[in-house]
């Protein structure tokens, strides 16, 4: 047919692409990657607040309603415990003050608020290490290995360093949000985990505090 037009184009020709089909280029691919980071750091961050204001008007509530003992008793052993896990340099003597509180309110009470306290304040960690920010010159190997271990068995891991007292807690938070694992995951285990360790210690001063006051009165 004379007026029917070839569409495939001459030999030696050129062809013409629309620019729809353009592929997206590696800098807006850059760009976008890093606009979905950033609204994710900022929900993280969002989370943190949120989850830091609930657990306060929680605690206040509970003040209220059963007296100073509350307010300056165990809400002191929420904030020391939220202070001490969100710090990253500056340690702070969470345990000892758990240890002797135990034997002085009621230790399954104490547990309770390292238990919802701690794991808030392991979201500086996280984020820290979701963000990149964090640069580990000490123990990079280890660091390394606990980045696989994360990836392999990250549950396992999360609550065994959550669960017993040891100075790489924060480093397991920091290789969960450098490999960008679930934050729900991270605080459930989290939360598991530091209730163990908060009864385990609550419990450990009730029981040896009273068992040496027993002694030397009797």
């Amino acid at each position: 047919m004379g007026n029917k037009k070839n569409d495939r184009p001459a030999e030696g020709g050129t062809i013409k692409i629309e620019s729809s089909d353009v592929p997206t280029t590696t800098e807006e691919s850059t760009e976008q990657v890093k606009k979905r980071r950033w609204t994710k750091q900022h929900s993280v961050v969002l989370l943190l607040i949120v989850g830091i204001i609930v657990a306060f008007v929680v605690v206040y509530f509970l003040s209220k309603a059963l007296g100073d003992a509350w307010l300056y008793g165990y809400f002191g052993i929420f904030l020391i415990s939220l202070m001490a896990s969100a710090t990253l340099i500056i340690p702070i003597p969470a345990l000892p003050v758990v240890f002797v509180m135990g034997a002085i309110l009621n230790p399954l009470l104490v547990g309770l608020m390292v238990g919802l306290a701690e794991p808030i304040g392991e979201l500086t960690g996280y984020m820290a290490g979701y963000s990149g920010k964090v640069a580990l010159q000490k123990n990079r190997r280890f660091y390394g290995r606990l980045e696989y271990w994360m990836h392999r068995r990250g549950p396992l891991v999360l609550f065994g360093f959550s669960a017993l007292p040891n100075p790489f807690t924060d480093i397991a938070g920091v290789a969960a949000g450098a490999i960008r694992y679930p934050i729900w995951k991270f605080l459930l285990w989290m939360l598991v985990g530091k209730m163990f360790k908060g009864l385990l210690v609550a419990f450990a001063g009730y029981w040896t505090l009273r068992l040496v006051v027993q002694s030397l009165i009797g």
